[in-house]
């Protein structure tokens, strides 16, 4: 009797000692979700069709292609990339820095290094494939259906990034997506409302873009 008595309070021990340790597992867990759900809760200012951004010029980035005309100098004119690291290099012009420079900018520079071999050069910049620095694109993150980062074009809305990612996935939280944006050299963030755009048509919803502009589009959890 005694064997028997003994077995059932060691059995009782370990019942015990296997729940609280579920109890724990389980006040982890929910703290962990807390924290998850109060941050992707978090409140931003609404960003609103009233926030005219100020568009600022194109800077060329790696990946662009550009066109240096060098008038009554066709043998040194020519159409190049600019490279990954964000330099160009044509006859007499090696390694120049283009990326961060508008084509204005861009040619002054070429003007400056070729006024060494000819007398007195003019140079036009064109630009003809679009990319531009990181810096000035618009990048998708999230829950939309092709993540990306976008070339920014003047008067870009809202709605013009959606179109070119495809949408949002099933699973995300619409009305929770934010927008990252600089403003004077600092991060602020603002609520958008996907869902109201797409699903209910309400263009007020749909609020310009800037270069540097990051959309993040949260995953829902119910």
């Amino acid at each position: 009797m005694k064997s028997i008595f003994h077995f059932i309070k060691k059995e009782e021990v370990l019942v015990n000692t296997l729940l609280i340790n579920i109890a724990k597992r389980l006040i982890t867990t929910g703290s962990i979700l807390s924290v998850i759900l109060l941050s992707g809760c978090a409140s931003y200012p609404l960003l609103s069709d009233m926030d005219v951004p100020v568009s600022n010029d194109y800077l060329i980035g790696p990946g662009d292609n550009v066109d240096i005309i060098v008038w009554r100098n066709p043998e040194i004119s020519m159409s190049v990339p600019v490279r990954p690291d964000g330099k160009i290099t044509t006859p007499l012009v090696e390694d120049l820095p283009a990326s961060g420079k508008t084509s204005t900018q861009l040619a002054r520079d070429i003007e400056e290094t070729l006024s060494k071999y000819v007398q007195q050069p003019v140079v036009t910049v064109v630009v003809t494939e679009f990319v531009g620095p990181f810096s000035e694109q618009i990048r998708v993150i999230g829950e939309a259906a092709q993540p990306q980062a976008l070339a920014y074009r003047e008067n870009m809305t809202l709605m013009d990034v959606l179109i070119a990612v495809g949408g949002i996935t099933d699973f995300a939280a619409g009305n929770r997506a934010r927008i990252i944006r600089t403003i004077d050299g600092e991060q602020q963030q603002f609520s958008v409302r996907l869902n109201d755009l797409i699903r209910d048509g309400d263009i007020s919803a749909n609020v310009p873009m800037i270069q540097g502009d990051v959309l993040v589009i949260p995953e829902s959890f119910f």
